[in-house]
């Protein structure tokens, strides 16, 4: 018996933030959306990054800024990133180096921290 993987990750934002947020994850961020199963009646949106897949819930009374939590997605150029992310307003925090890799954190406009990595 043994773990295998990680199937899904999933972040979350207000219902008010819900139209916000398809647009800064499909449009912004070019993620692709999938459809979810019929049996999922709640509000919500699901994508993919590349073969991951994550789900956007909605939650009240959340401080997500308060949080180091994150999802870490891998990208094919991170100085490409970080340019249009500081481009959108979006404050930057530098983390420390990991051997191999560039990366950067940043809070998307609902709170929740994400990284960009890129495997050098």
């Amino acid at each position: 018996m043994k773990v295998i993987g990680v199937n899904h990750a999933q972040v979350n934002v207000t219902p008010a933030e819900l139209p916000a947020a398809r647009e800064f994850y499909l449009g912004f961020m070019g993620m692709k959306e999938i459809e979810r199963p019929p049996v999922f009646k709640s509000e919500g949106f699901w994508f993919h990054a590349g073969s991951f897949e994550t789900h956007i819930g909605v939650e009240e009374n959340v401080n997500r800024r308060a949080t180091r939590a994150h999802l870490a997605y891998e990208v094919d150029d991170v100085a490409a990133w970080r340019k249009k992310i500081e481009a959108a307003g979006l404050p930057i925090k530098d983390q420390p180096r990991i051997p191999g890799f560039e990366r950067f954190h940043f809070r998307d406009p609902f709170g929740n921290n994400i990284e960009l990595i890129q495997r050098l």
